[in-house]
């Protein structure tokens, strides 16, 4: 009697471990892609993004990378750097030897810069700003934005801001970009290449909200060999 109430229990057992083992098996196989299949379907984009994003190019070496031309306001509220992919070595050429080379791509979805897409776009290409007295150089070349680098919302802010903050972007070849955060009015906009990975004051106060870009550089001397790439006041009164 005492050996069969054991058979019993055995078999009890060996039952419940294998209904338990298919469980898992089934949670483990099944359930991943149940996660997957919602984290794919992302959120509309928000139409107010939808519109044209006029864009200043960077070039180091043989890279290039387009900061976007950012406002207080939607649809451009945002300060977005991207690593474009360029096969077109004359737009690389182009913005090595100018002073300024700007973009004005065809309308899109600001917000697919904002989620990091990869995506081509028709762009006119001009050396200066294209929004004032720019010489159209490439009527619609293909642009394609490769990799997110920077991005940061801006929020208008009613008062000027005394303390000046710089984030740091790494890029290709140990070099790095400074970009100024984008805060109080009035502000600028500021971007400063660096050849050198080496520590420095990135933030500081300043008498004015607006300080010359030459005592900008002045400020930031300690960070190494640099090359002022855009400064932009105007558009932040």
């Amino acid at each position: 009697m005492f050996r069969y109430t054991t058979k019993i229990n055995f078999d009890f057992c060996n039952k419940a471990s294998m209904r338990n083992l298919f469980l898992l098996i089934l949670f483990v196989f099944i359930f991943p892609f149940t996660v997957q299949a919602e984290e794919e379907e992302p959120k509309p984009l928000d139409p107010a993004y939808e519109g044209i994003h006029g864009m200043v190019l960077i070039n180091n070496g043989s890279s290039l990378y387009a900061s976007h031309l950012p406002l207080f306001h939607k649809p451009h509220d945002a300060q977005i750097i991207y690593k474009l992919d360029v096969s077109n070595n004359a737009l690389i050429y182009l913005v090595r030897d100018a002073d300024m080379v700007t973009i004005k791509p065809a309308k899109f979805n600001l917000q697919r810069l904002m989620r990091g897409e990869s995506f081509s776009v028709k762009a006119d290409v001009y050396i200066g700003h294209f929004e004032r007295g720019g010489s159209l150089t490439y009527e619609q070349m293909d642009i394609t934005f490769s990799e997110l680098e920077y991005l940061r919302m801006i929020e208008k802010a009613d008062k000027p801001v005394a303390k000046q903050v710089y984030d740091t972007v790494p890029i290709n070849n140990g070099a790095r970009l400074l970009v100024h955060q984008i805060q109080g009015v009035p502000t600028y906009d500021h971007i400063v290449l660096l050849y050198q990975n080496i520590g420095c004051l990135t933030e500081f106060y300043t008498t004015s909200p607006v300080p010359d870009k030459n005592r900008l550089l002045s400020k930031l001397s300690f960070c190494g060999s640099m090359k002022p790439l855009y400064y932009e006041t105007d558009d932040f009164k």
